[in-house]
């Protein structure tokens, strides 16, 4: 049900599109070619150009879908994965949540859900222990968007692999600041604080050719000198997690262990050596759950 909703929704958005584009034309063109321009088409053309505009972008989501549907079949998941709707045309105030708060004012807000009505939910991965080929190919066949909170001492001994995680997706997938070690943040000072976490933005930077603005601290531990810190090199927001995926279980910091609109869901980089289960395993646990919730998952960045 929610699928078709998410398709139409699209559908009933590119025909509004071409539709508004024809009339514009008309309108420019002032209907008779008086003016020295070309002659507009006929109202019979332009109707058969909308219609055939409109046609393509059908067979191109039929075809997007057939894909996925066949992917999470190859996959072993339950259902293929929903279609996330359109991202808002402008992101929504992220405040940090309540009884998160330090004393410290313009400080980056810490949240674990983002405000938004759409019944989506964001998955983001931690670390980067376990450099699984099988996730890359997995996530893009099925088209999941999800985003990385990387520490520089799992990932130093093979870069390539999230470089090549970077650019493995449509529009990207992005890496953010998880700190160089992995410390217990607030039992460190400001200056070692920062250097863990200003540190890991110029590892970013440098090896993947962009600064994030988002960072995870370690464990979701940190005091008021870890949002000073993180707001001196550039973090903008500090997203936590509503709940957390394993290859067999999920496990949930609300009361009624469920998902809500906006969700962060965590998991992180590892493989049978630390748990029951590979990264695949564990995408297909939480991609049964948040499907059979009606739930889609869509790309953080597009809303923070």
């Amino acid at each position: 049900m929610a699928t078709g909703v998410h398709r139409s929704s699209r559908l009933l958005g590119a025909a509004l599109v071409v539709a508004a584009l024809a009339s514009t034309a008309t309108a420019c063109s002032g209907g008779s070619g008086a003016d020295g321009g070309a002659p507009a088409p006929a109202a019979g053309q332009q109707a058969q150009g909308a219609a055939g505009a409109l046609a393509a972008y059908a067979e191109k989501v039929r075809a997007q879908r057939a894909a996925r549907v066949a992917a999470a079949r190859k996959w072993g998941l339950a259902r293929p994965p929903l279609e996330a709707p359109a991202p808002p045309a402008v992101k929504p105030k992220i405040t940090t949540r309540k009884g998160f708060e330090t004393d410290g004012e313009g400080l980056p807000p810490v949240f674990t859900t983002v405000p938004t009505k759409q019944k989506v939910v964001f998955l983001t991965i931690d670390d980067g222990s376990e450099k699984d080929p099988e996730l890359l190919r997995m996530m893009k066949e099925l088209r999941i968007p999800y985003s990385a909170f990387l520490s520089d001492y799992v990932v130093k001994d093979d870069y390539g692999y999230f470089a090549r995680m970077q650019k493995s997706q449509e529009g990207g997938v992005s890496l953010h600041n998880h700190t160089l070690n992995h410390r217990y943040l607030p039992g460190l000072s400001y200056s070692r604080q920062k250097s863990e976490i200003c540190g890991m933005q110029d590892v970013i930077e440098k090896r993947f050719g962009k600064r994030p603005e988002l960072f995870r601290p370690p464990y979701g531990n940190y005091n008021e000198d870890t949002l000073r810190a993180a707001r001196s090199c550039g973090v903008k927001a500090v997203p936590l997690w509503a709940s957390e995926a394993f290859p067999d279980h999920m496990e949930w910091r609300e009361w009624d262990r469920d998902l809500h609109p906006g969700d962060i869901v965590l998991t992180h980089f590892r493989g049978k050596g630390d748990w029951k289960g590979t990264m695949p395993d564990m995408i297909r646990r939480v991609m049964n759950v948040i499907t059979a919730k009606g739930y889609a998952v869509a790309k953080l960045e597009d809303y923070v």
